[in-house]
């Protein structure tokens, strides 16, 4: 009979778990890490599957980062489902769980942050100041306290991964950053934990997200020029009724104007009541960039 495999363990001292997965690896198992802020849903699941398919052993975190959350934004009510978010994670075969006091991501007096350039400066980067600087300094944390071979993120945060694979290459971090797709409700709206906050009647105008994403891949085949897109994805936001942050198509791998060849992202965020949504879609590379 095979031996079962070892429980769950939920570690709070980065020491500690650095430690358990450096010894695994010295041991010849890759090992895959998910960062998460909790309140888990079937698209961090998928992180882990992924995480589980691809390596031998598979660890998670669960931490509010306060440190990307802005003057006014819901760091306080974020949903924190702990007890359920650990029964997931086991029945995914999660072996460590990080779980940290936030004094040992962030020791008191601490006094240094990560800023990244480039692909943080605009959209989420120019909406919400400092996000990406918490982003950032989080997430190298993490990976210096959980050392995998590779660590998996969603693709709904299109940019998020941009800014981490950005941080990772110039700071030189040993961890290959795997992107997965997003995974979306039956009718399109990308998974968050955040669509818990919407009523009703929001959620159904949600829908408007994901159709002015594909009226943009519409619009993209048959190269119309893309300040004629953006006007499309704006006004079906808009009748939708999202209040719109932005919607913009831009170069996929950077965020900035498209060029002719280049593979594209369509980008849109905005507000339904209270709540915040950001979506993405990626787009093929086409012969004219059009604006």
């Amino acid at each position: 009979m095979a031996a079962s495999p070892p429980a769950i363990e939920v570690v709070a001292d980065p020491a500690v778990l650095r430690a358990a997965v450096l010894a695994a690896r010295a041991d010849g198992r890759r090992v895959g890490f998910v960062p998460t802020m909790g309140a888990l849903h079937a698209g961090h699941l998928a992180l882990v599957a992924r995480a589980a398919a691809e390596c031998d052993l598979v660890a998670a975190s669960i931490f509010v980062n306060p440190t990307q959350f802005g003057p006014g934004e819901d760091f306080e009510r974020y949903p924190r489902p702990v007890v359920a978010d650990l029964e997931a994670l086991a029945g995914a075969g999660v072996r460590w769980v990080f779980a940290p006091p936030v004094a040992a991501i962030y020791p008191p007096g601490h006094a240094t942050r990560i800023v990244v350039d480039g692909p943080a400066v605009g959209f989420e980067g120019a909406v919400r100041p400092g996000h990406f600087s918490g982003v950032a300094t989080v997430v190298c944390r993490l990976l210096l306290a959980v050392p995998a071979d590779a660590a998996y993120f969603g693709a709904k945060d299109w940019q998020q991964t941009l800014v981490v694979k950005r941080m990772v290459c110039d700071l030189g971090l040993p961890v290959e950053v795997v992107v997965c797709p997003t995974v979306r409700e039956p009718d399109g709206l990308a998974l968050s934990s955040r669509n818990a906050y919407l009523s009703a009647a929001d959620r159904r105008r949600a829908v408007a997200l994901q159709e002015s994403l594909a009226l943009a891949a519409e619009m993209w085949l048959t190269e119309a020029p893309l300040a004629v897109i953006e006007a499309a994805m704006r006004d079906r936001l808009e009748a939708g009724g999202v209040a719109v942050d932005y919607a913009a198509i831009v170069a996929a791998d950077s965020l900035e104007s498209v060029t002719a060849g280049s593979a594209a992202v369509a980008l849109v965020a905005g507000r339904l009541g209270s709540t915040r949504l950001i979506d993405n879609r990626l787009l093929p590379p086409r012969g004219e960039a059009g604006r």
